[in-house]
């Protein structure tokens, strides 16, 4: 592939989003073609380099947030006409309660996962206090209370600490793979709101 011709998909792959970022991209991605070919790899290298077309479209969508995207998508390329402007008035009871509706099954999404992402280190840190705390009391058992009973809260407060250490890794494997789906739901919905389903 060429420049000419990864600059071209790339536009294409582009359309829907705001002329100023369309331009942004293109010259910074031309930009990183030419360093390439300076530092001597051919043009048809030097693109191969910088990445697939498909690629470089996700790592654009994914900087842009997506109000923008929208903003960009409803704004109108011509005058509105009388009847245009009318109709959009006289929609509105249907069209906004439907909007707003979209917008909030997709906030409650996000909020739900986030708010178990949340539920899941206030585990982890309830287990480390409950941990910590029994450690405490072993020490208070053993000096005013009786030795097996200050050994048995000493165990359960290395377990539940143990347990607490084990989570808390887990629980960041969970975290990475969430932050991961995130992220590749607002790219495909990014991509559905401008229309483009791949990049060729």
């Amino acid at each position: 592939m060429t420049k000419l011709e990864f600059i071209e998909a790339l536009k294409k792959g582009l359309q829907g989003i705001p002329q100023v970022d369309i331009d942004r991209s293109v010259e910074f991605y031309s930009e990183m073609i030419d360093d390439r070919t300076e530092d001597g790899l051919s043009e048809e290298e030097a693109v191969k380099a910088v990445g697939s077309v498909d690629d470089a479209v996700n790592n654009i969508l994914k900087e842009i947030p997506l109000p923008k995207i929208v903003k960009e998508k409803v704004r109108p390329k011509r005058g509105l006409s009388a009847w245009e402007i009318v109709l959009i008035i006289l929609g509105f009871p249907l069209w906004f309660p439907l909007l707003a509706a979209f917008f909030s099954v997709i906030l409650a999404v996000v909020v739900a996962l986030w708010s178990v992402i949340v539920s899941l280190y206030a585990v982890d840190l309830s287990l480390l206090l409950a941990g910590v705390g029994c450690i405490f009391g072993s020490v208070i058992t053993f000096i005013f209370g009786s030795m097996p009973l200050g050994l048995v809260m000493l165990a359960a407060g290395l377990i539940l600490g143990g347990l607490a250490v084990l989570f808390f890794l887990l629980f960041n494997v969970i975290t990475k793979g969430f932050l991961w789906l995130h992220k590749q739901f607002f790219l495909v919905l990014k991509r559905s709101i401008i229309g483009k389903g791949s990049a060729k």
